[in-house]
């Protein structure tokens, strides 16, 4: 997916349509890093379609959320339609200053910074004059994960000049270990993801985890009921359900590992989570357009053309077509722009 801003994003089956107009159906879209096997749904009672979300519902889910994420007593939690609008909304809690994004990462949160009228720079040292520094951890798309002692580093040294370290953990649900959310730092606001380990992208809900007079500032920025009744429910059974996340934890690594053997032979692995992986090969272009011919839609970079990101197949005949087309022995036809 093109945004209006020009940043490439996965998961838009249209422009895998406009660009390989032949290609076979269904498609197999792999270009995102979410859960291909969902969290089942519950049959949902009509209420929640027919009345405002109440006080109760939202209760319940934060509760199954400050459980989930083990947030400590002294931070606060907030519930938001998907963590891109908490991304828009962190520049209002932010001094005036320089901002440090460590990358290459998530482009969203540079843009967001930018419109604010921020000065970003994007680097893998962030520089001394930064007020704020935005770390995504497990990262997108390497799936780098920085210590806990790095991170502490990155939340005193920002909270020593005012400032706000951002810790983005979207990917972390199956790592917990990664989580700096149990021992949060002074200075620090984590961002944490439903949709993509639960696999309900299309429910928009996400959280962010801080002390409590920037997390009610949050609060009061999104407005009331800005999570719908259906998100709340869903999200606190879904969250409750440690059984779930382990059993799945376990089918994802297992599904990244055979993917890792498919890929082997085509370049080098750079890294990734559970939920994707990263190859680097100098074919690139032409994997992503003998891809896109075979109805296999993946995830390329505008700065970074030797690069692909592969979600997980959601079943044995989307791993059988991944897998024709990997060993696929047809010239290479020039990829589209």
């Amino acid at each position: 997916m093109v945004a209006e801003d020009g940043i490439w994003h996965g998961g838009d089956l249209a422009t895998a349509r406009a660009l390989f107009p032949e290609a076979p159906q269904p498609w197999v879209d792999l270009s995102t890093g979410i859960n291909p096997i969902p969290y089942p749904l519950p049959a949902l009672p009509l209420s929640l379609w027919t009345r405002l979300p109440g006080a109760d519902d939202e209760a319940a889910l934060i509760a199954a959320a400050r459980e989930a994420y083990r947030v400590p007593a002294h931070a606060e939690i907030v519930a938001a339609p998907g963590t891109q609008i908490l991304i828009e909304l962190l520049p209002r809690l932010a001094p005036a200053g320089p901002v440090a994004i460590l990358g290459p990462t998530y482009a969203e949160h540079g843009h967001a910074w930018r419109k604010a009228g921020y000065a970003v720079a994007e680097t893998a040292t962030p520089a001394e004059a930064a007020a704020t520094i935005v770390v995504v951890n497990p990262n997108n798309p390497d799936g780098r994960v920085l210590s806990q002692a790095k991170l502490a580093s990155l939340a005193a040294r920002c909270t020593a000049c005012g400032g706000l370290l951002v810790v983005d953990e979207a990917f972390a649900d199956f790592t917990p270990e990664a989580s700096i959310v149990p021992d949060l730092p002074d200075g620090t606001v984590v961002l944490r993801s439903f949709g993509k380990t639960y696999g309900l992208a299309g429910l928009r809900l996400g959280f962010a985890i801080g002390a409590p007079e920037p997390m009610a500032r949050l609060k009061a920025a999104l407005g009331p009921w800005s999570v719908a009744g259906p998100a709340l429910h869903v999200g606190a059974m879904a969250l409750a359900d440690a059984g779930w996340l382990a059993q799945t934890g376990a089918q994802r690594a297992r599904d990244a590992a055979r993917l890792d053997a498919l890929l082997a032979p085509h370049g080098r692995l750079v890294g990734g989570t559970a939920l994707f992986r990263l190859l680097e090969t100098p074919k690139a272009a032409a994997l992503f357009a003998r891809f896109g011919r075979n109805g296999i839609y993946v995830r390329r970079f505008q700065n970074a053309p030797d690069r692909l990101r592969f979600g997980l197949p959601g079943d044995e005949a989307e791993w059988s077509r991944l897998r024709t087309a990997l060993t696929l022995d047809a010239p290479e036809a020039s990829p589209p722009a």
